[in-house]
């Protein structure tokens, strides 16, 4: 009798699954006048379709009551247990990376105190900068077929290694290797520098400066005058029309008149007071608590300029993901341009990982080669000392190559992941945009006519689009 009632069944039910198994549908697809099951016949229809968890007696008596309810609609009959997803990793530090003095305290009547500006983190050898957080583990699920639904376990973090660091033997450590100080570098690489100190400014007496470390200097850079420093370049007072390069960040207490002259080069952000007349560009962020004016700006990353003046006029912005400033332009329709969504540096990177890629590929074919070769050796015995070392020392060189190959992959696919996608290039005006402003996102540009207030700008279905900034 089950036997026929189940090819009865099964000419007038589907039963449909969710992607994961973890729900389960049923749908008349034959509505024939007076069509009555049991809720016998209906469970043993369930469990034939492999259906043997979760099952919701309530929604089987709803569809027996009303059948033709569900013609052609599905009707959820059982549910499992969705897998909870594990959380990722992270990296712990020690000791604050970012020095969170944003410049110099401002007394009341508007002077500076410059004494307290630069109280370092200084490091001693062997002591610890961070230390890695493992993932936790997710939850698997339950299908309702009674199988288990795999969880999405978290993702483990991955110290990015500098200069001057080493890891412990588990690799869940990092140290300094010397004394100095801790500077993120290009990409989130993690290095300790060594520091160089000028009391002065960096004119005639001191002469221009290359240092494999992290300079501070404790007065005015002047025109003319060029810093080069692998760590980070702190510069207590203002920067003229002079050339400062930085793996790691740089950071001015007063500001930079450039005079169209010299440029600011950081690998990670610039921080600045103010910017006039300035060329510069950081590999992240550029931050100003004042006013950027005339100045041409590229960040790989954000322009922010949101202090109490906050104010962006004339010149070139360009920033990879967005820009936010309290007012753009000027009541005079000054030209200002504001750009995001530009990505140049990412488009190049792109290229030289493939490159690298290839050349990987190439040496692990050739490494493949000649393991395979020295196998076949091995399984004949004729493998004397050298060649055994040989075959160990390319078995690591392997390795090596494999993790490459990996690494360069993820970054590959985070950079096309962002190259794609468009909805974090934004503009916000949180104060006021003068006509004479021109906000380009992509390859779509909008001319602002007339003052508009409080606003957000951002691409949109082949235009660009505004709502109200919140």
């Amino acid at each position: 009798m089950g036997e026929h009632v189940d090819l009865d069944l099964k000419q007038y039910l589907s039963i449909t699954f969710s992607e994961d198994k973890s729900a389960a549908f049923l749908k008349l697809i034959k509505d024939e006048e007076g069509f009555t099951c049991s809720i016998e016949q209906l469970q043993n229809f369930l469990s034939v379709n492999g259906i043997n968890y979760g099952i919701q007696l309530d929604a089987l008596n709803r569809f027996i009551a009303n059948p033709a309810g569900s013609a052609f609609q599905p009707t959820q009959i059982a549910e499992g247990v969705a897998p909870v997803k594990g959380e990722d990793g992270f990296i712990r530090y020690a000791i604050p990376l970012d020095q969170e003095q944003h410049g110099p305290n401002e007394n009341e009547d508007g002077s500076v105190d410059y004494k307290d500006v630069v109280r370092l983190n200084n490091l001693q050898r062997g002591q610890i900068i961070a230390e890695l957080v493992p993932p936790v583990p997710g939850k698997a699920g339950v299908a309702v077929t009674g199988e288990e639904i795999p969880f999405k376990p978290g993702k483990e973090a991955r110290f990015k290694i500098g200069k001057n660091v080493v890891l412990n033997p588990e690799q869940t450590a990092l140290y300094a290797a010397i004394d100095g100080l801790v500077t993120r570098t290009d990409k989130g690489k993690i290095n300790v520098f060594p520091i160089y100190e000028i009391n002065g400014d960096v004119d005639y007496n001191t002469g221009n400066i290359n240092f494999v470390g992290t300079v501070i200097v404790r007065g005015n850079v002047l025109t003319g005058f060029r810093i080069t420093a692998a760590g980070d370049i702190r510069v207590i007072g203002g920067v003229e029309g002079a050339e400062l390069e930085a793996g790691g960040s740089i950071e001015i207490t007063s500001g930079i008149i450039g005079y169209n002259k010299g440029h600011i080069k950081a690998g990670h952000n610039v921080k600045s007071g103010f910017i006039q007349d300035g060329n510069v560009y950081a590999g992240e962020d550029v931050l100003v608590t004042q006013s950027i004016m005339h100045s041409n700006i590229r960040a790989g990353r954000d322009v922010i300029c949101s202090g109490s003046k906050g104010l962006i006029v004339g010149g070139n912005i360009q920033a990879g993901e967005k820009v936010i400033a309290r007012i753009i332009g000027n009541p005079m329709s000054t030209t200002t341009t504001v750009e995001v969504g530009v990505l140049p540096e990412l488009r190049n990177e792109l290229a030289e990982l493939r490159n690298h890629f290839k050349e990987n590929l190439a040496s692990l074919d050739k490494t493949d080669k000649a393991l395979t070769l020295l196998d076949q050796l091995a399984s004949v015995g004729k493998l004397n000392m050298e060649k055994m070392q040989m075959r160990a020392k390319l078995g690591l060189t392997k390795k090596q190559h494999l993790r490459e190959q990996a690494e360069i992959k993820e970054r590959m696919l985070e950079i096309e992941k962002s190259l794609e996608d468009t909805s974090k290039a934004k503009v916000h005006v949180l104060k006021m945009i003068y006509g004479g402003s021109k906000i380009v996102i992509g390859r779509y540009t909008k001319f602002i006519k007339d003052p508009i207030s409080r606003m957000t700008f951002y691409y949109s279905e082949g235009d660009i689009s505004m709502s109200a900034y919140v």
